[in-house]
């Protein structure tokens, strides 16, 4: 063989084995994608009646609010928080000189006005004789009369004045409109304040109420008269009953929910004004009578509005989401009725980073 038809052949060997190399190079490797490990909880139906549960405080049953019916510089205040009070008991005092100069003001005027009015009553007589006996003209015992007229209107106005100037005198001090214990304090010592302005609250009823801020999703299941267990969380251990007394008319422009009052029973005497409690309700008939279900409250998702669990399908480990109803919310847990059955898996944790048809393995399971 010729130099160049081995080089020909040479050429052509080196053309075939990168047309190989460039084909093997171009085929696409197959797609693989992992499944994402997640922790999930095995769910399990509640038994007993269908309960749920607010976060209440223990409250007056009647308060009042009490301030100085004037105005000034408060300069003593007598009681605290916490005081127990009697009814006609100083609680707080203001400035007296102002409504004492006042007073001593009112107090002459009235003097004058009573020396007035006497010796327009001496004139008014002495005019009266003299106009009998055709000594003075009619005239001059109608100015008598005028002058008569006017030191007793005068006196009139006197009196008035005097009694108003004494009541700013006695506004002066602030008493206890009843017994009760002072709930709170709203001015202190040195402080100007306005009439009305608030100084004290005062819990003068010796019920007390549990207070408690529904949702409007549970202000249906809340009535008059319904019956509820109250636990303090000063004395986990006791259950007290309850009865609901009063359902606000209107919604807070805030929160949205509607405030509701329990009467608390009278046994729980050592219950203290301020304290925390869990109130639990009882679904009436049968609007809690699906199947609840409890979860850790890091499993909860949503889906748009409406909340929602991720669902493990069993058969090929696959999540779907599985809208869900909340029936009452923890710190922890969140108590919920839908489409679920004991055994299922939901996704416990990182709910925010998973999708629908995402194949998965359980990390870890445990049973709630």
């Amino acid at each position: 063989m010729t130099d160049s038809a081995s080089y020909r052949a040479y050429r052509f060997a080196v053309i075939a084995c990168g047309l190989l190399v460039l084909t093997a190079c171009g085929k696409p490797e197959a797609d693989t994608v992992q499944p994402k490990q997640v922790s999930v909880v095995t769910v399990s139906s509640s038994s007993g009646p269908a309960q749920w549960q607010v976060p209440g405080q223990v409250g007056a049953r009647e308060e009042t609010t009490l301030s100085f019916r004037t105005d000034g510089k408060i300069i003593q205040r007598s009681v605290r928080t916490g005081d127990q009070v009697k009814e006609g008991q100083v609680l707080a005092e203001l400035d007296p000189v102002p409504a004492r100069q006042g007073d001593d003001s009112a107090q002459a005027q009235l003097a004058a006005a009573r020396k007035a009015l006497e010796f327009a009553t001496s004139q008014r007589k002495r005019d009266q004789q003299q106009a009998r006996a055709q000594l003075i003209s009619r005239a001059q015992l109608e100015q008598s009369e005028n002058a008569y007229a006017q030191a007793k209107a005068a006196l009139t106005q006197a009196q008035q004045q005097a009694a108003q100037a004494s009541d700013r005198l006695s506004y002066t001090r602030l008493k206890a409109v009843r017994a009760g214990v002072i709930t709170a304090e709203h001015a202190q010592t040195g402080q100007n304040v306005a009439p009305g302005q608030p100084v004290y609250s005062l819990a003068w009823s010796e019920g007390k109420d549990v207070i408690a801020d529904i949702p409007e999703r549970l202000l249906a299941s809340v009535s008059v008269g319904q019956q509820a267990s109250v636990r303090l969380t000063a004395m986990p251990d006791h259950v007290f009953p309850a009865t609901v007394r009063e359902i606000s008319p209107a919604a807070d422009p805030v929160s949205r929910s509607f405030r509701v009052k329990l009467t608390l029973d009278p046994e729980a005497a050592q219950a203290r004004l301020g304290m925390t409690a869990t109130i639990s309700f009882t679904y009436p008939d049968d609007a809690g009578a699906s199947p609840r279900f409890t979860l850790p409250a890091t499993a909860l998702f949503h889906d748009g509005d409406v909340p929602a669990v991720w669902l493990v399908q069993q058969s090929d480990k696959t999540l779907v989401l599985r809208q869900v109803k909340v029936i009452s919310q923890g710190a922890d847990t969140v108590e919920v009725s839908g489409e679920l059955r004991s055994g299922d898996m939901v996704v416990a944790q990182g709910v925010h980073t998973v999708s629908k048809g995402m194949k998965v393995v359980a990390l870890q399971e445990s049973a709630s």
